[in-house]
């Protein structure tokens, strides 16, 4: 058997086994280049609300009727009094903060950006360990099937002609990017 045929039959294979991988990195590559604009592991709501009054109530009775007045009906996990005129509420997921003065009631909501923050737990390597080796065997098989790609078209469209030109244009544009970034 010629090597182009086991050439081709090892790209698309590898490819194949590749595609999950790369969707999941391409998803996260994305959503990491642009922390800089959004959160891309959690959405955070922001609201407040001005209530008609706020009785005078002890810390816990104060709570519940906060948390009935906005309707949260999570398990309070915390709450301090940063200041005489303030409480802060920390429920799972909604961090509440009142204003006896002005009666707003802030209410920060954070839940998480279902698979786009497991794309970047996988993507960053958080797990570690085994993920590594995952990981380091995926950029492997890019590396293999970006080589191989090369090689895979005979003639003026391959490697030898059209190709050879849109290589060099890969090649050059992170030089060029470098060059004019770092100098």
């Amino acid at each position: 058997m010629k090597w182009r045929k086991w050439l081709r039959i090892l790209h698309r294979d590898i490819g194949y086994i590749a595609t999950g991988l790369t969707v999941i990195y391409a998803i996260s590559g994305i959503a990491v280049n642009h922390i800089d604009e959004w959160n891309p592991n959690y959405s955070i709501k922001k609201s407040t609300i001005t209530l008609d009054s706020i009785p005078k109530l002890e810390k816990e009775a104060m709570i519940k009727f906060i948390l009935s007045e906005i309707g949260e009906t999570g398990h309070v996990k915390n709450s301090f009094r940063p200041a005489p005129d303030q409480l802060d509420i920390f429920v799972e997921g909604n961090t509440i903060a009142v204003n006896y003065t002005t009666k707003e009631v802030s209410q920060e909501k954070v839940t998480s950006r279902t698979i786009i923050r497991e794309s970047n737990f996988l993507h960053l390597n958080d797990p570690k360990k085994v993920w590594t080796y995952v990981a380091d065997a995926f950029a492997v098989s890019l590396a293999f099937l970006a080589i191989s790609g090369l090689f895979m078209i005979k003639g003026k469209n391959g490697i030898k002609g059209r190709g050879a030109w849109l290589t060099a244009l890969g090649v050059l544009l992170p030089i060029i990017f470098l060059l004019v970034y770092y100098y």
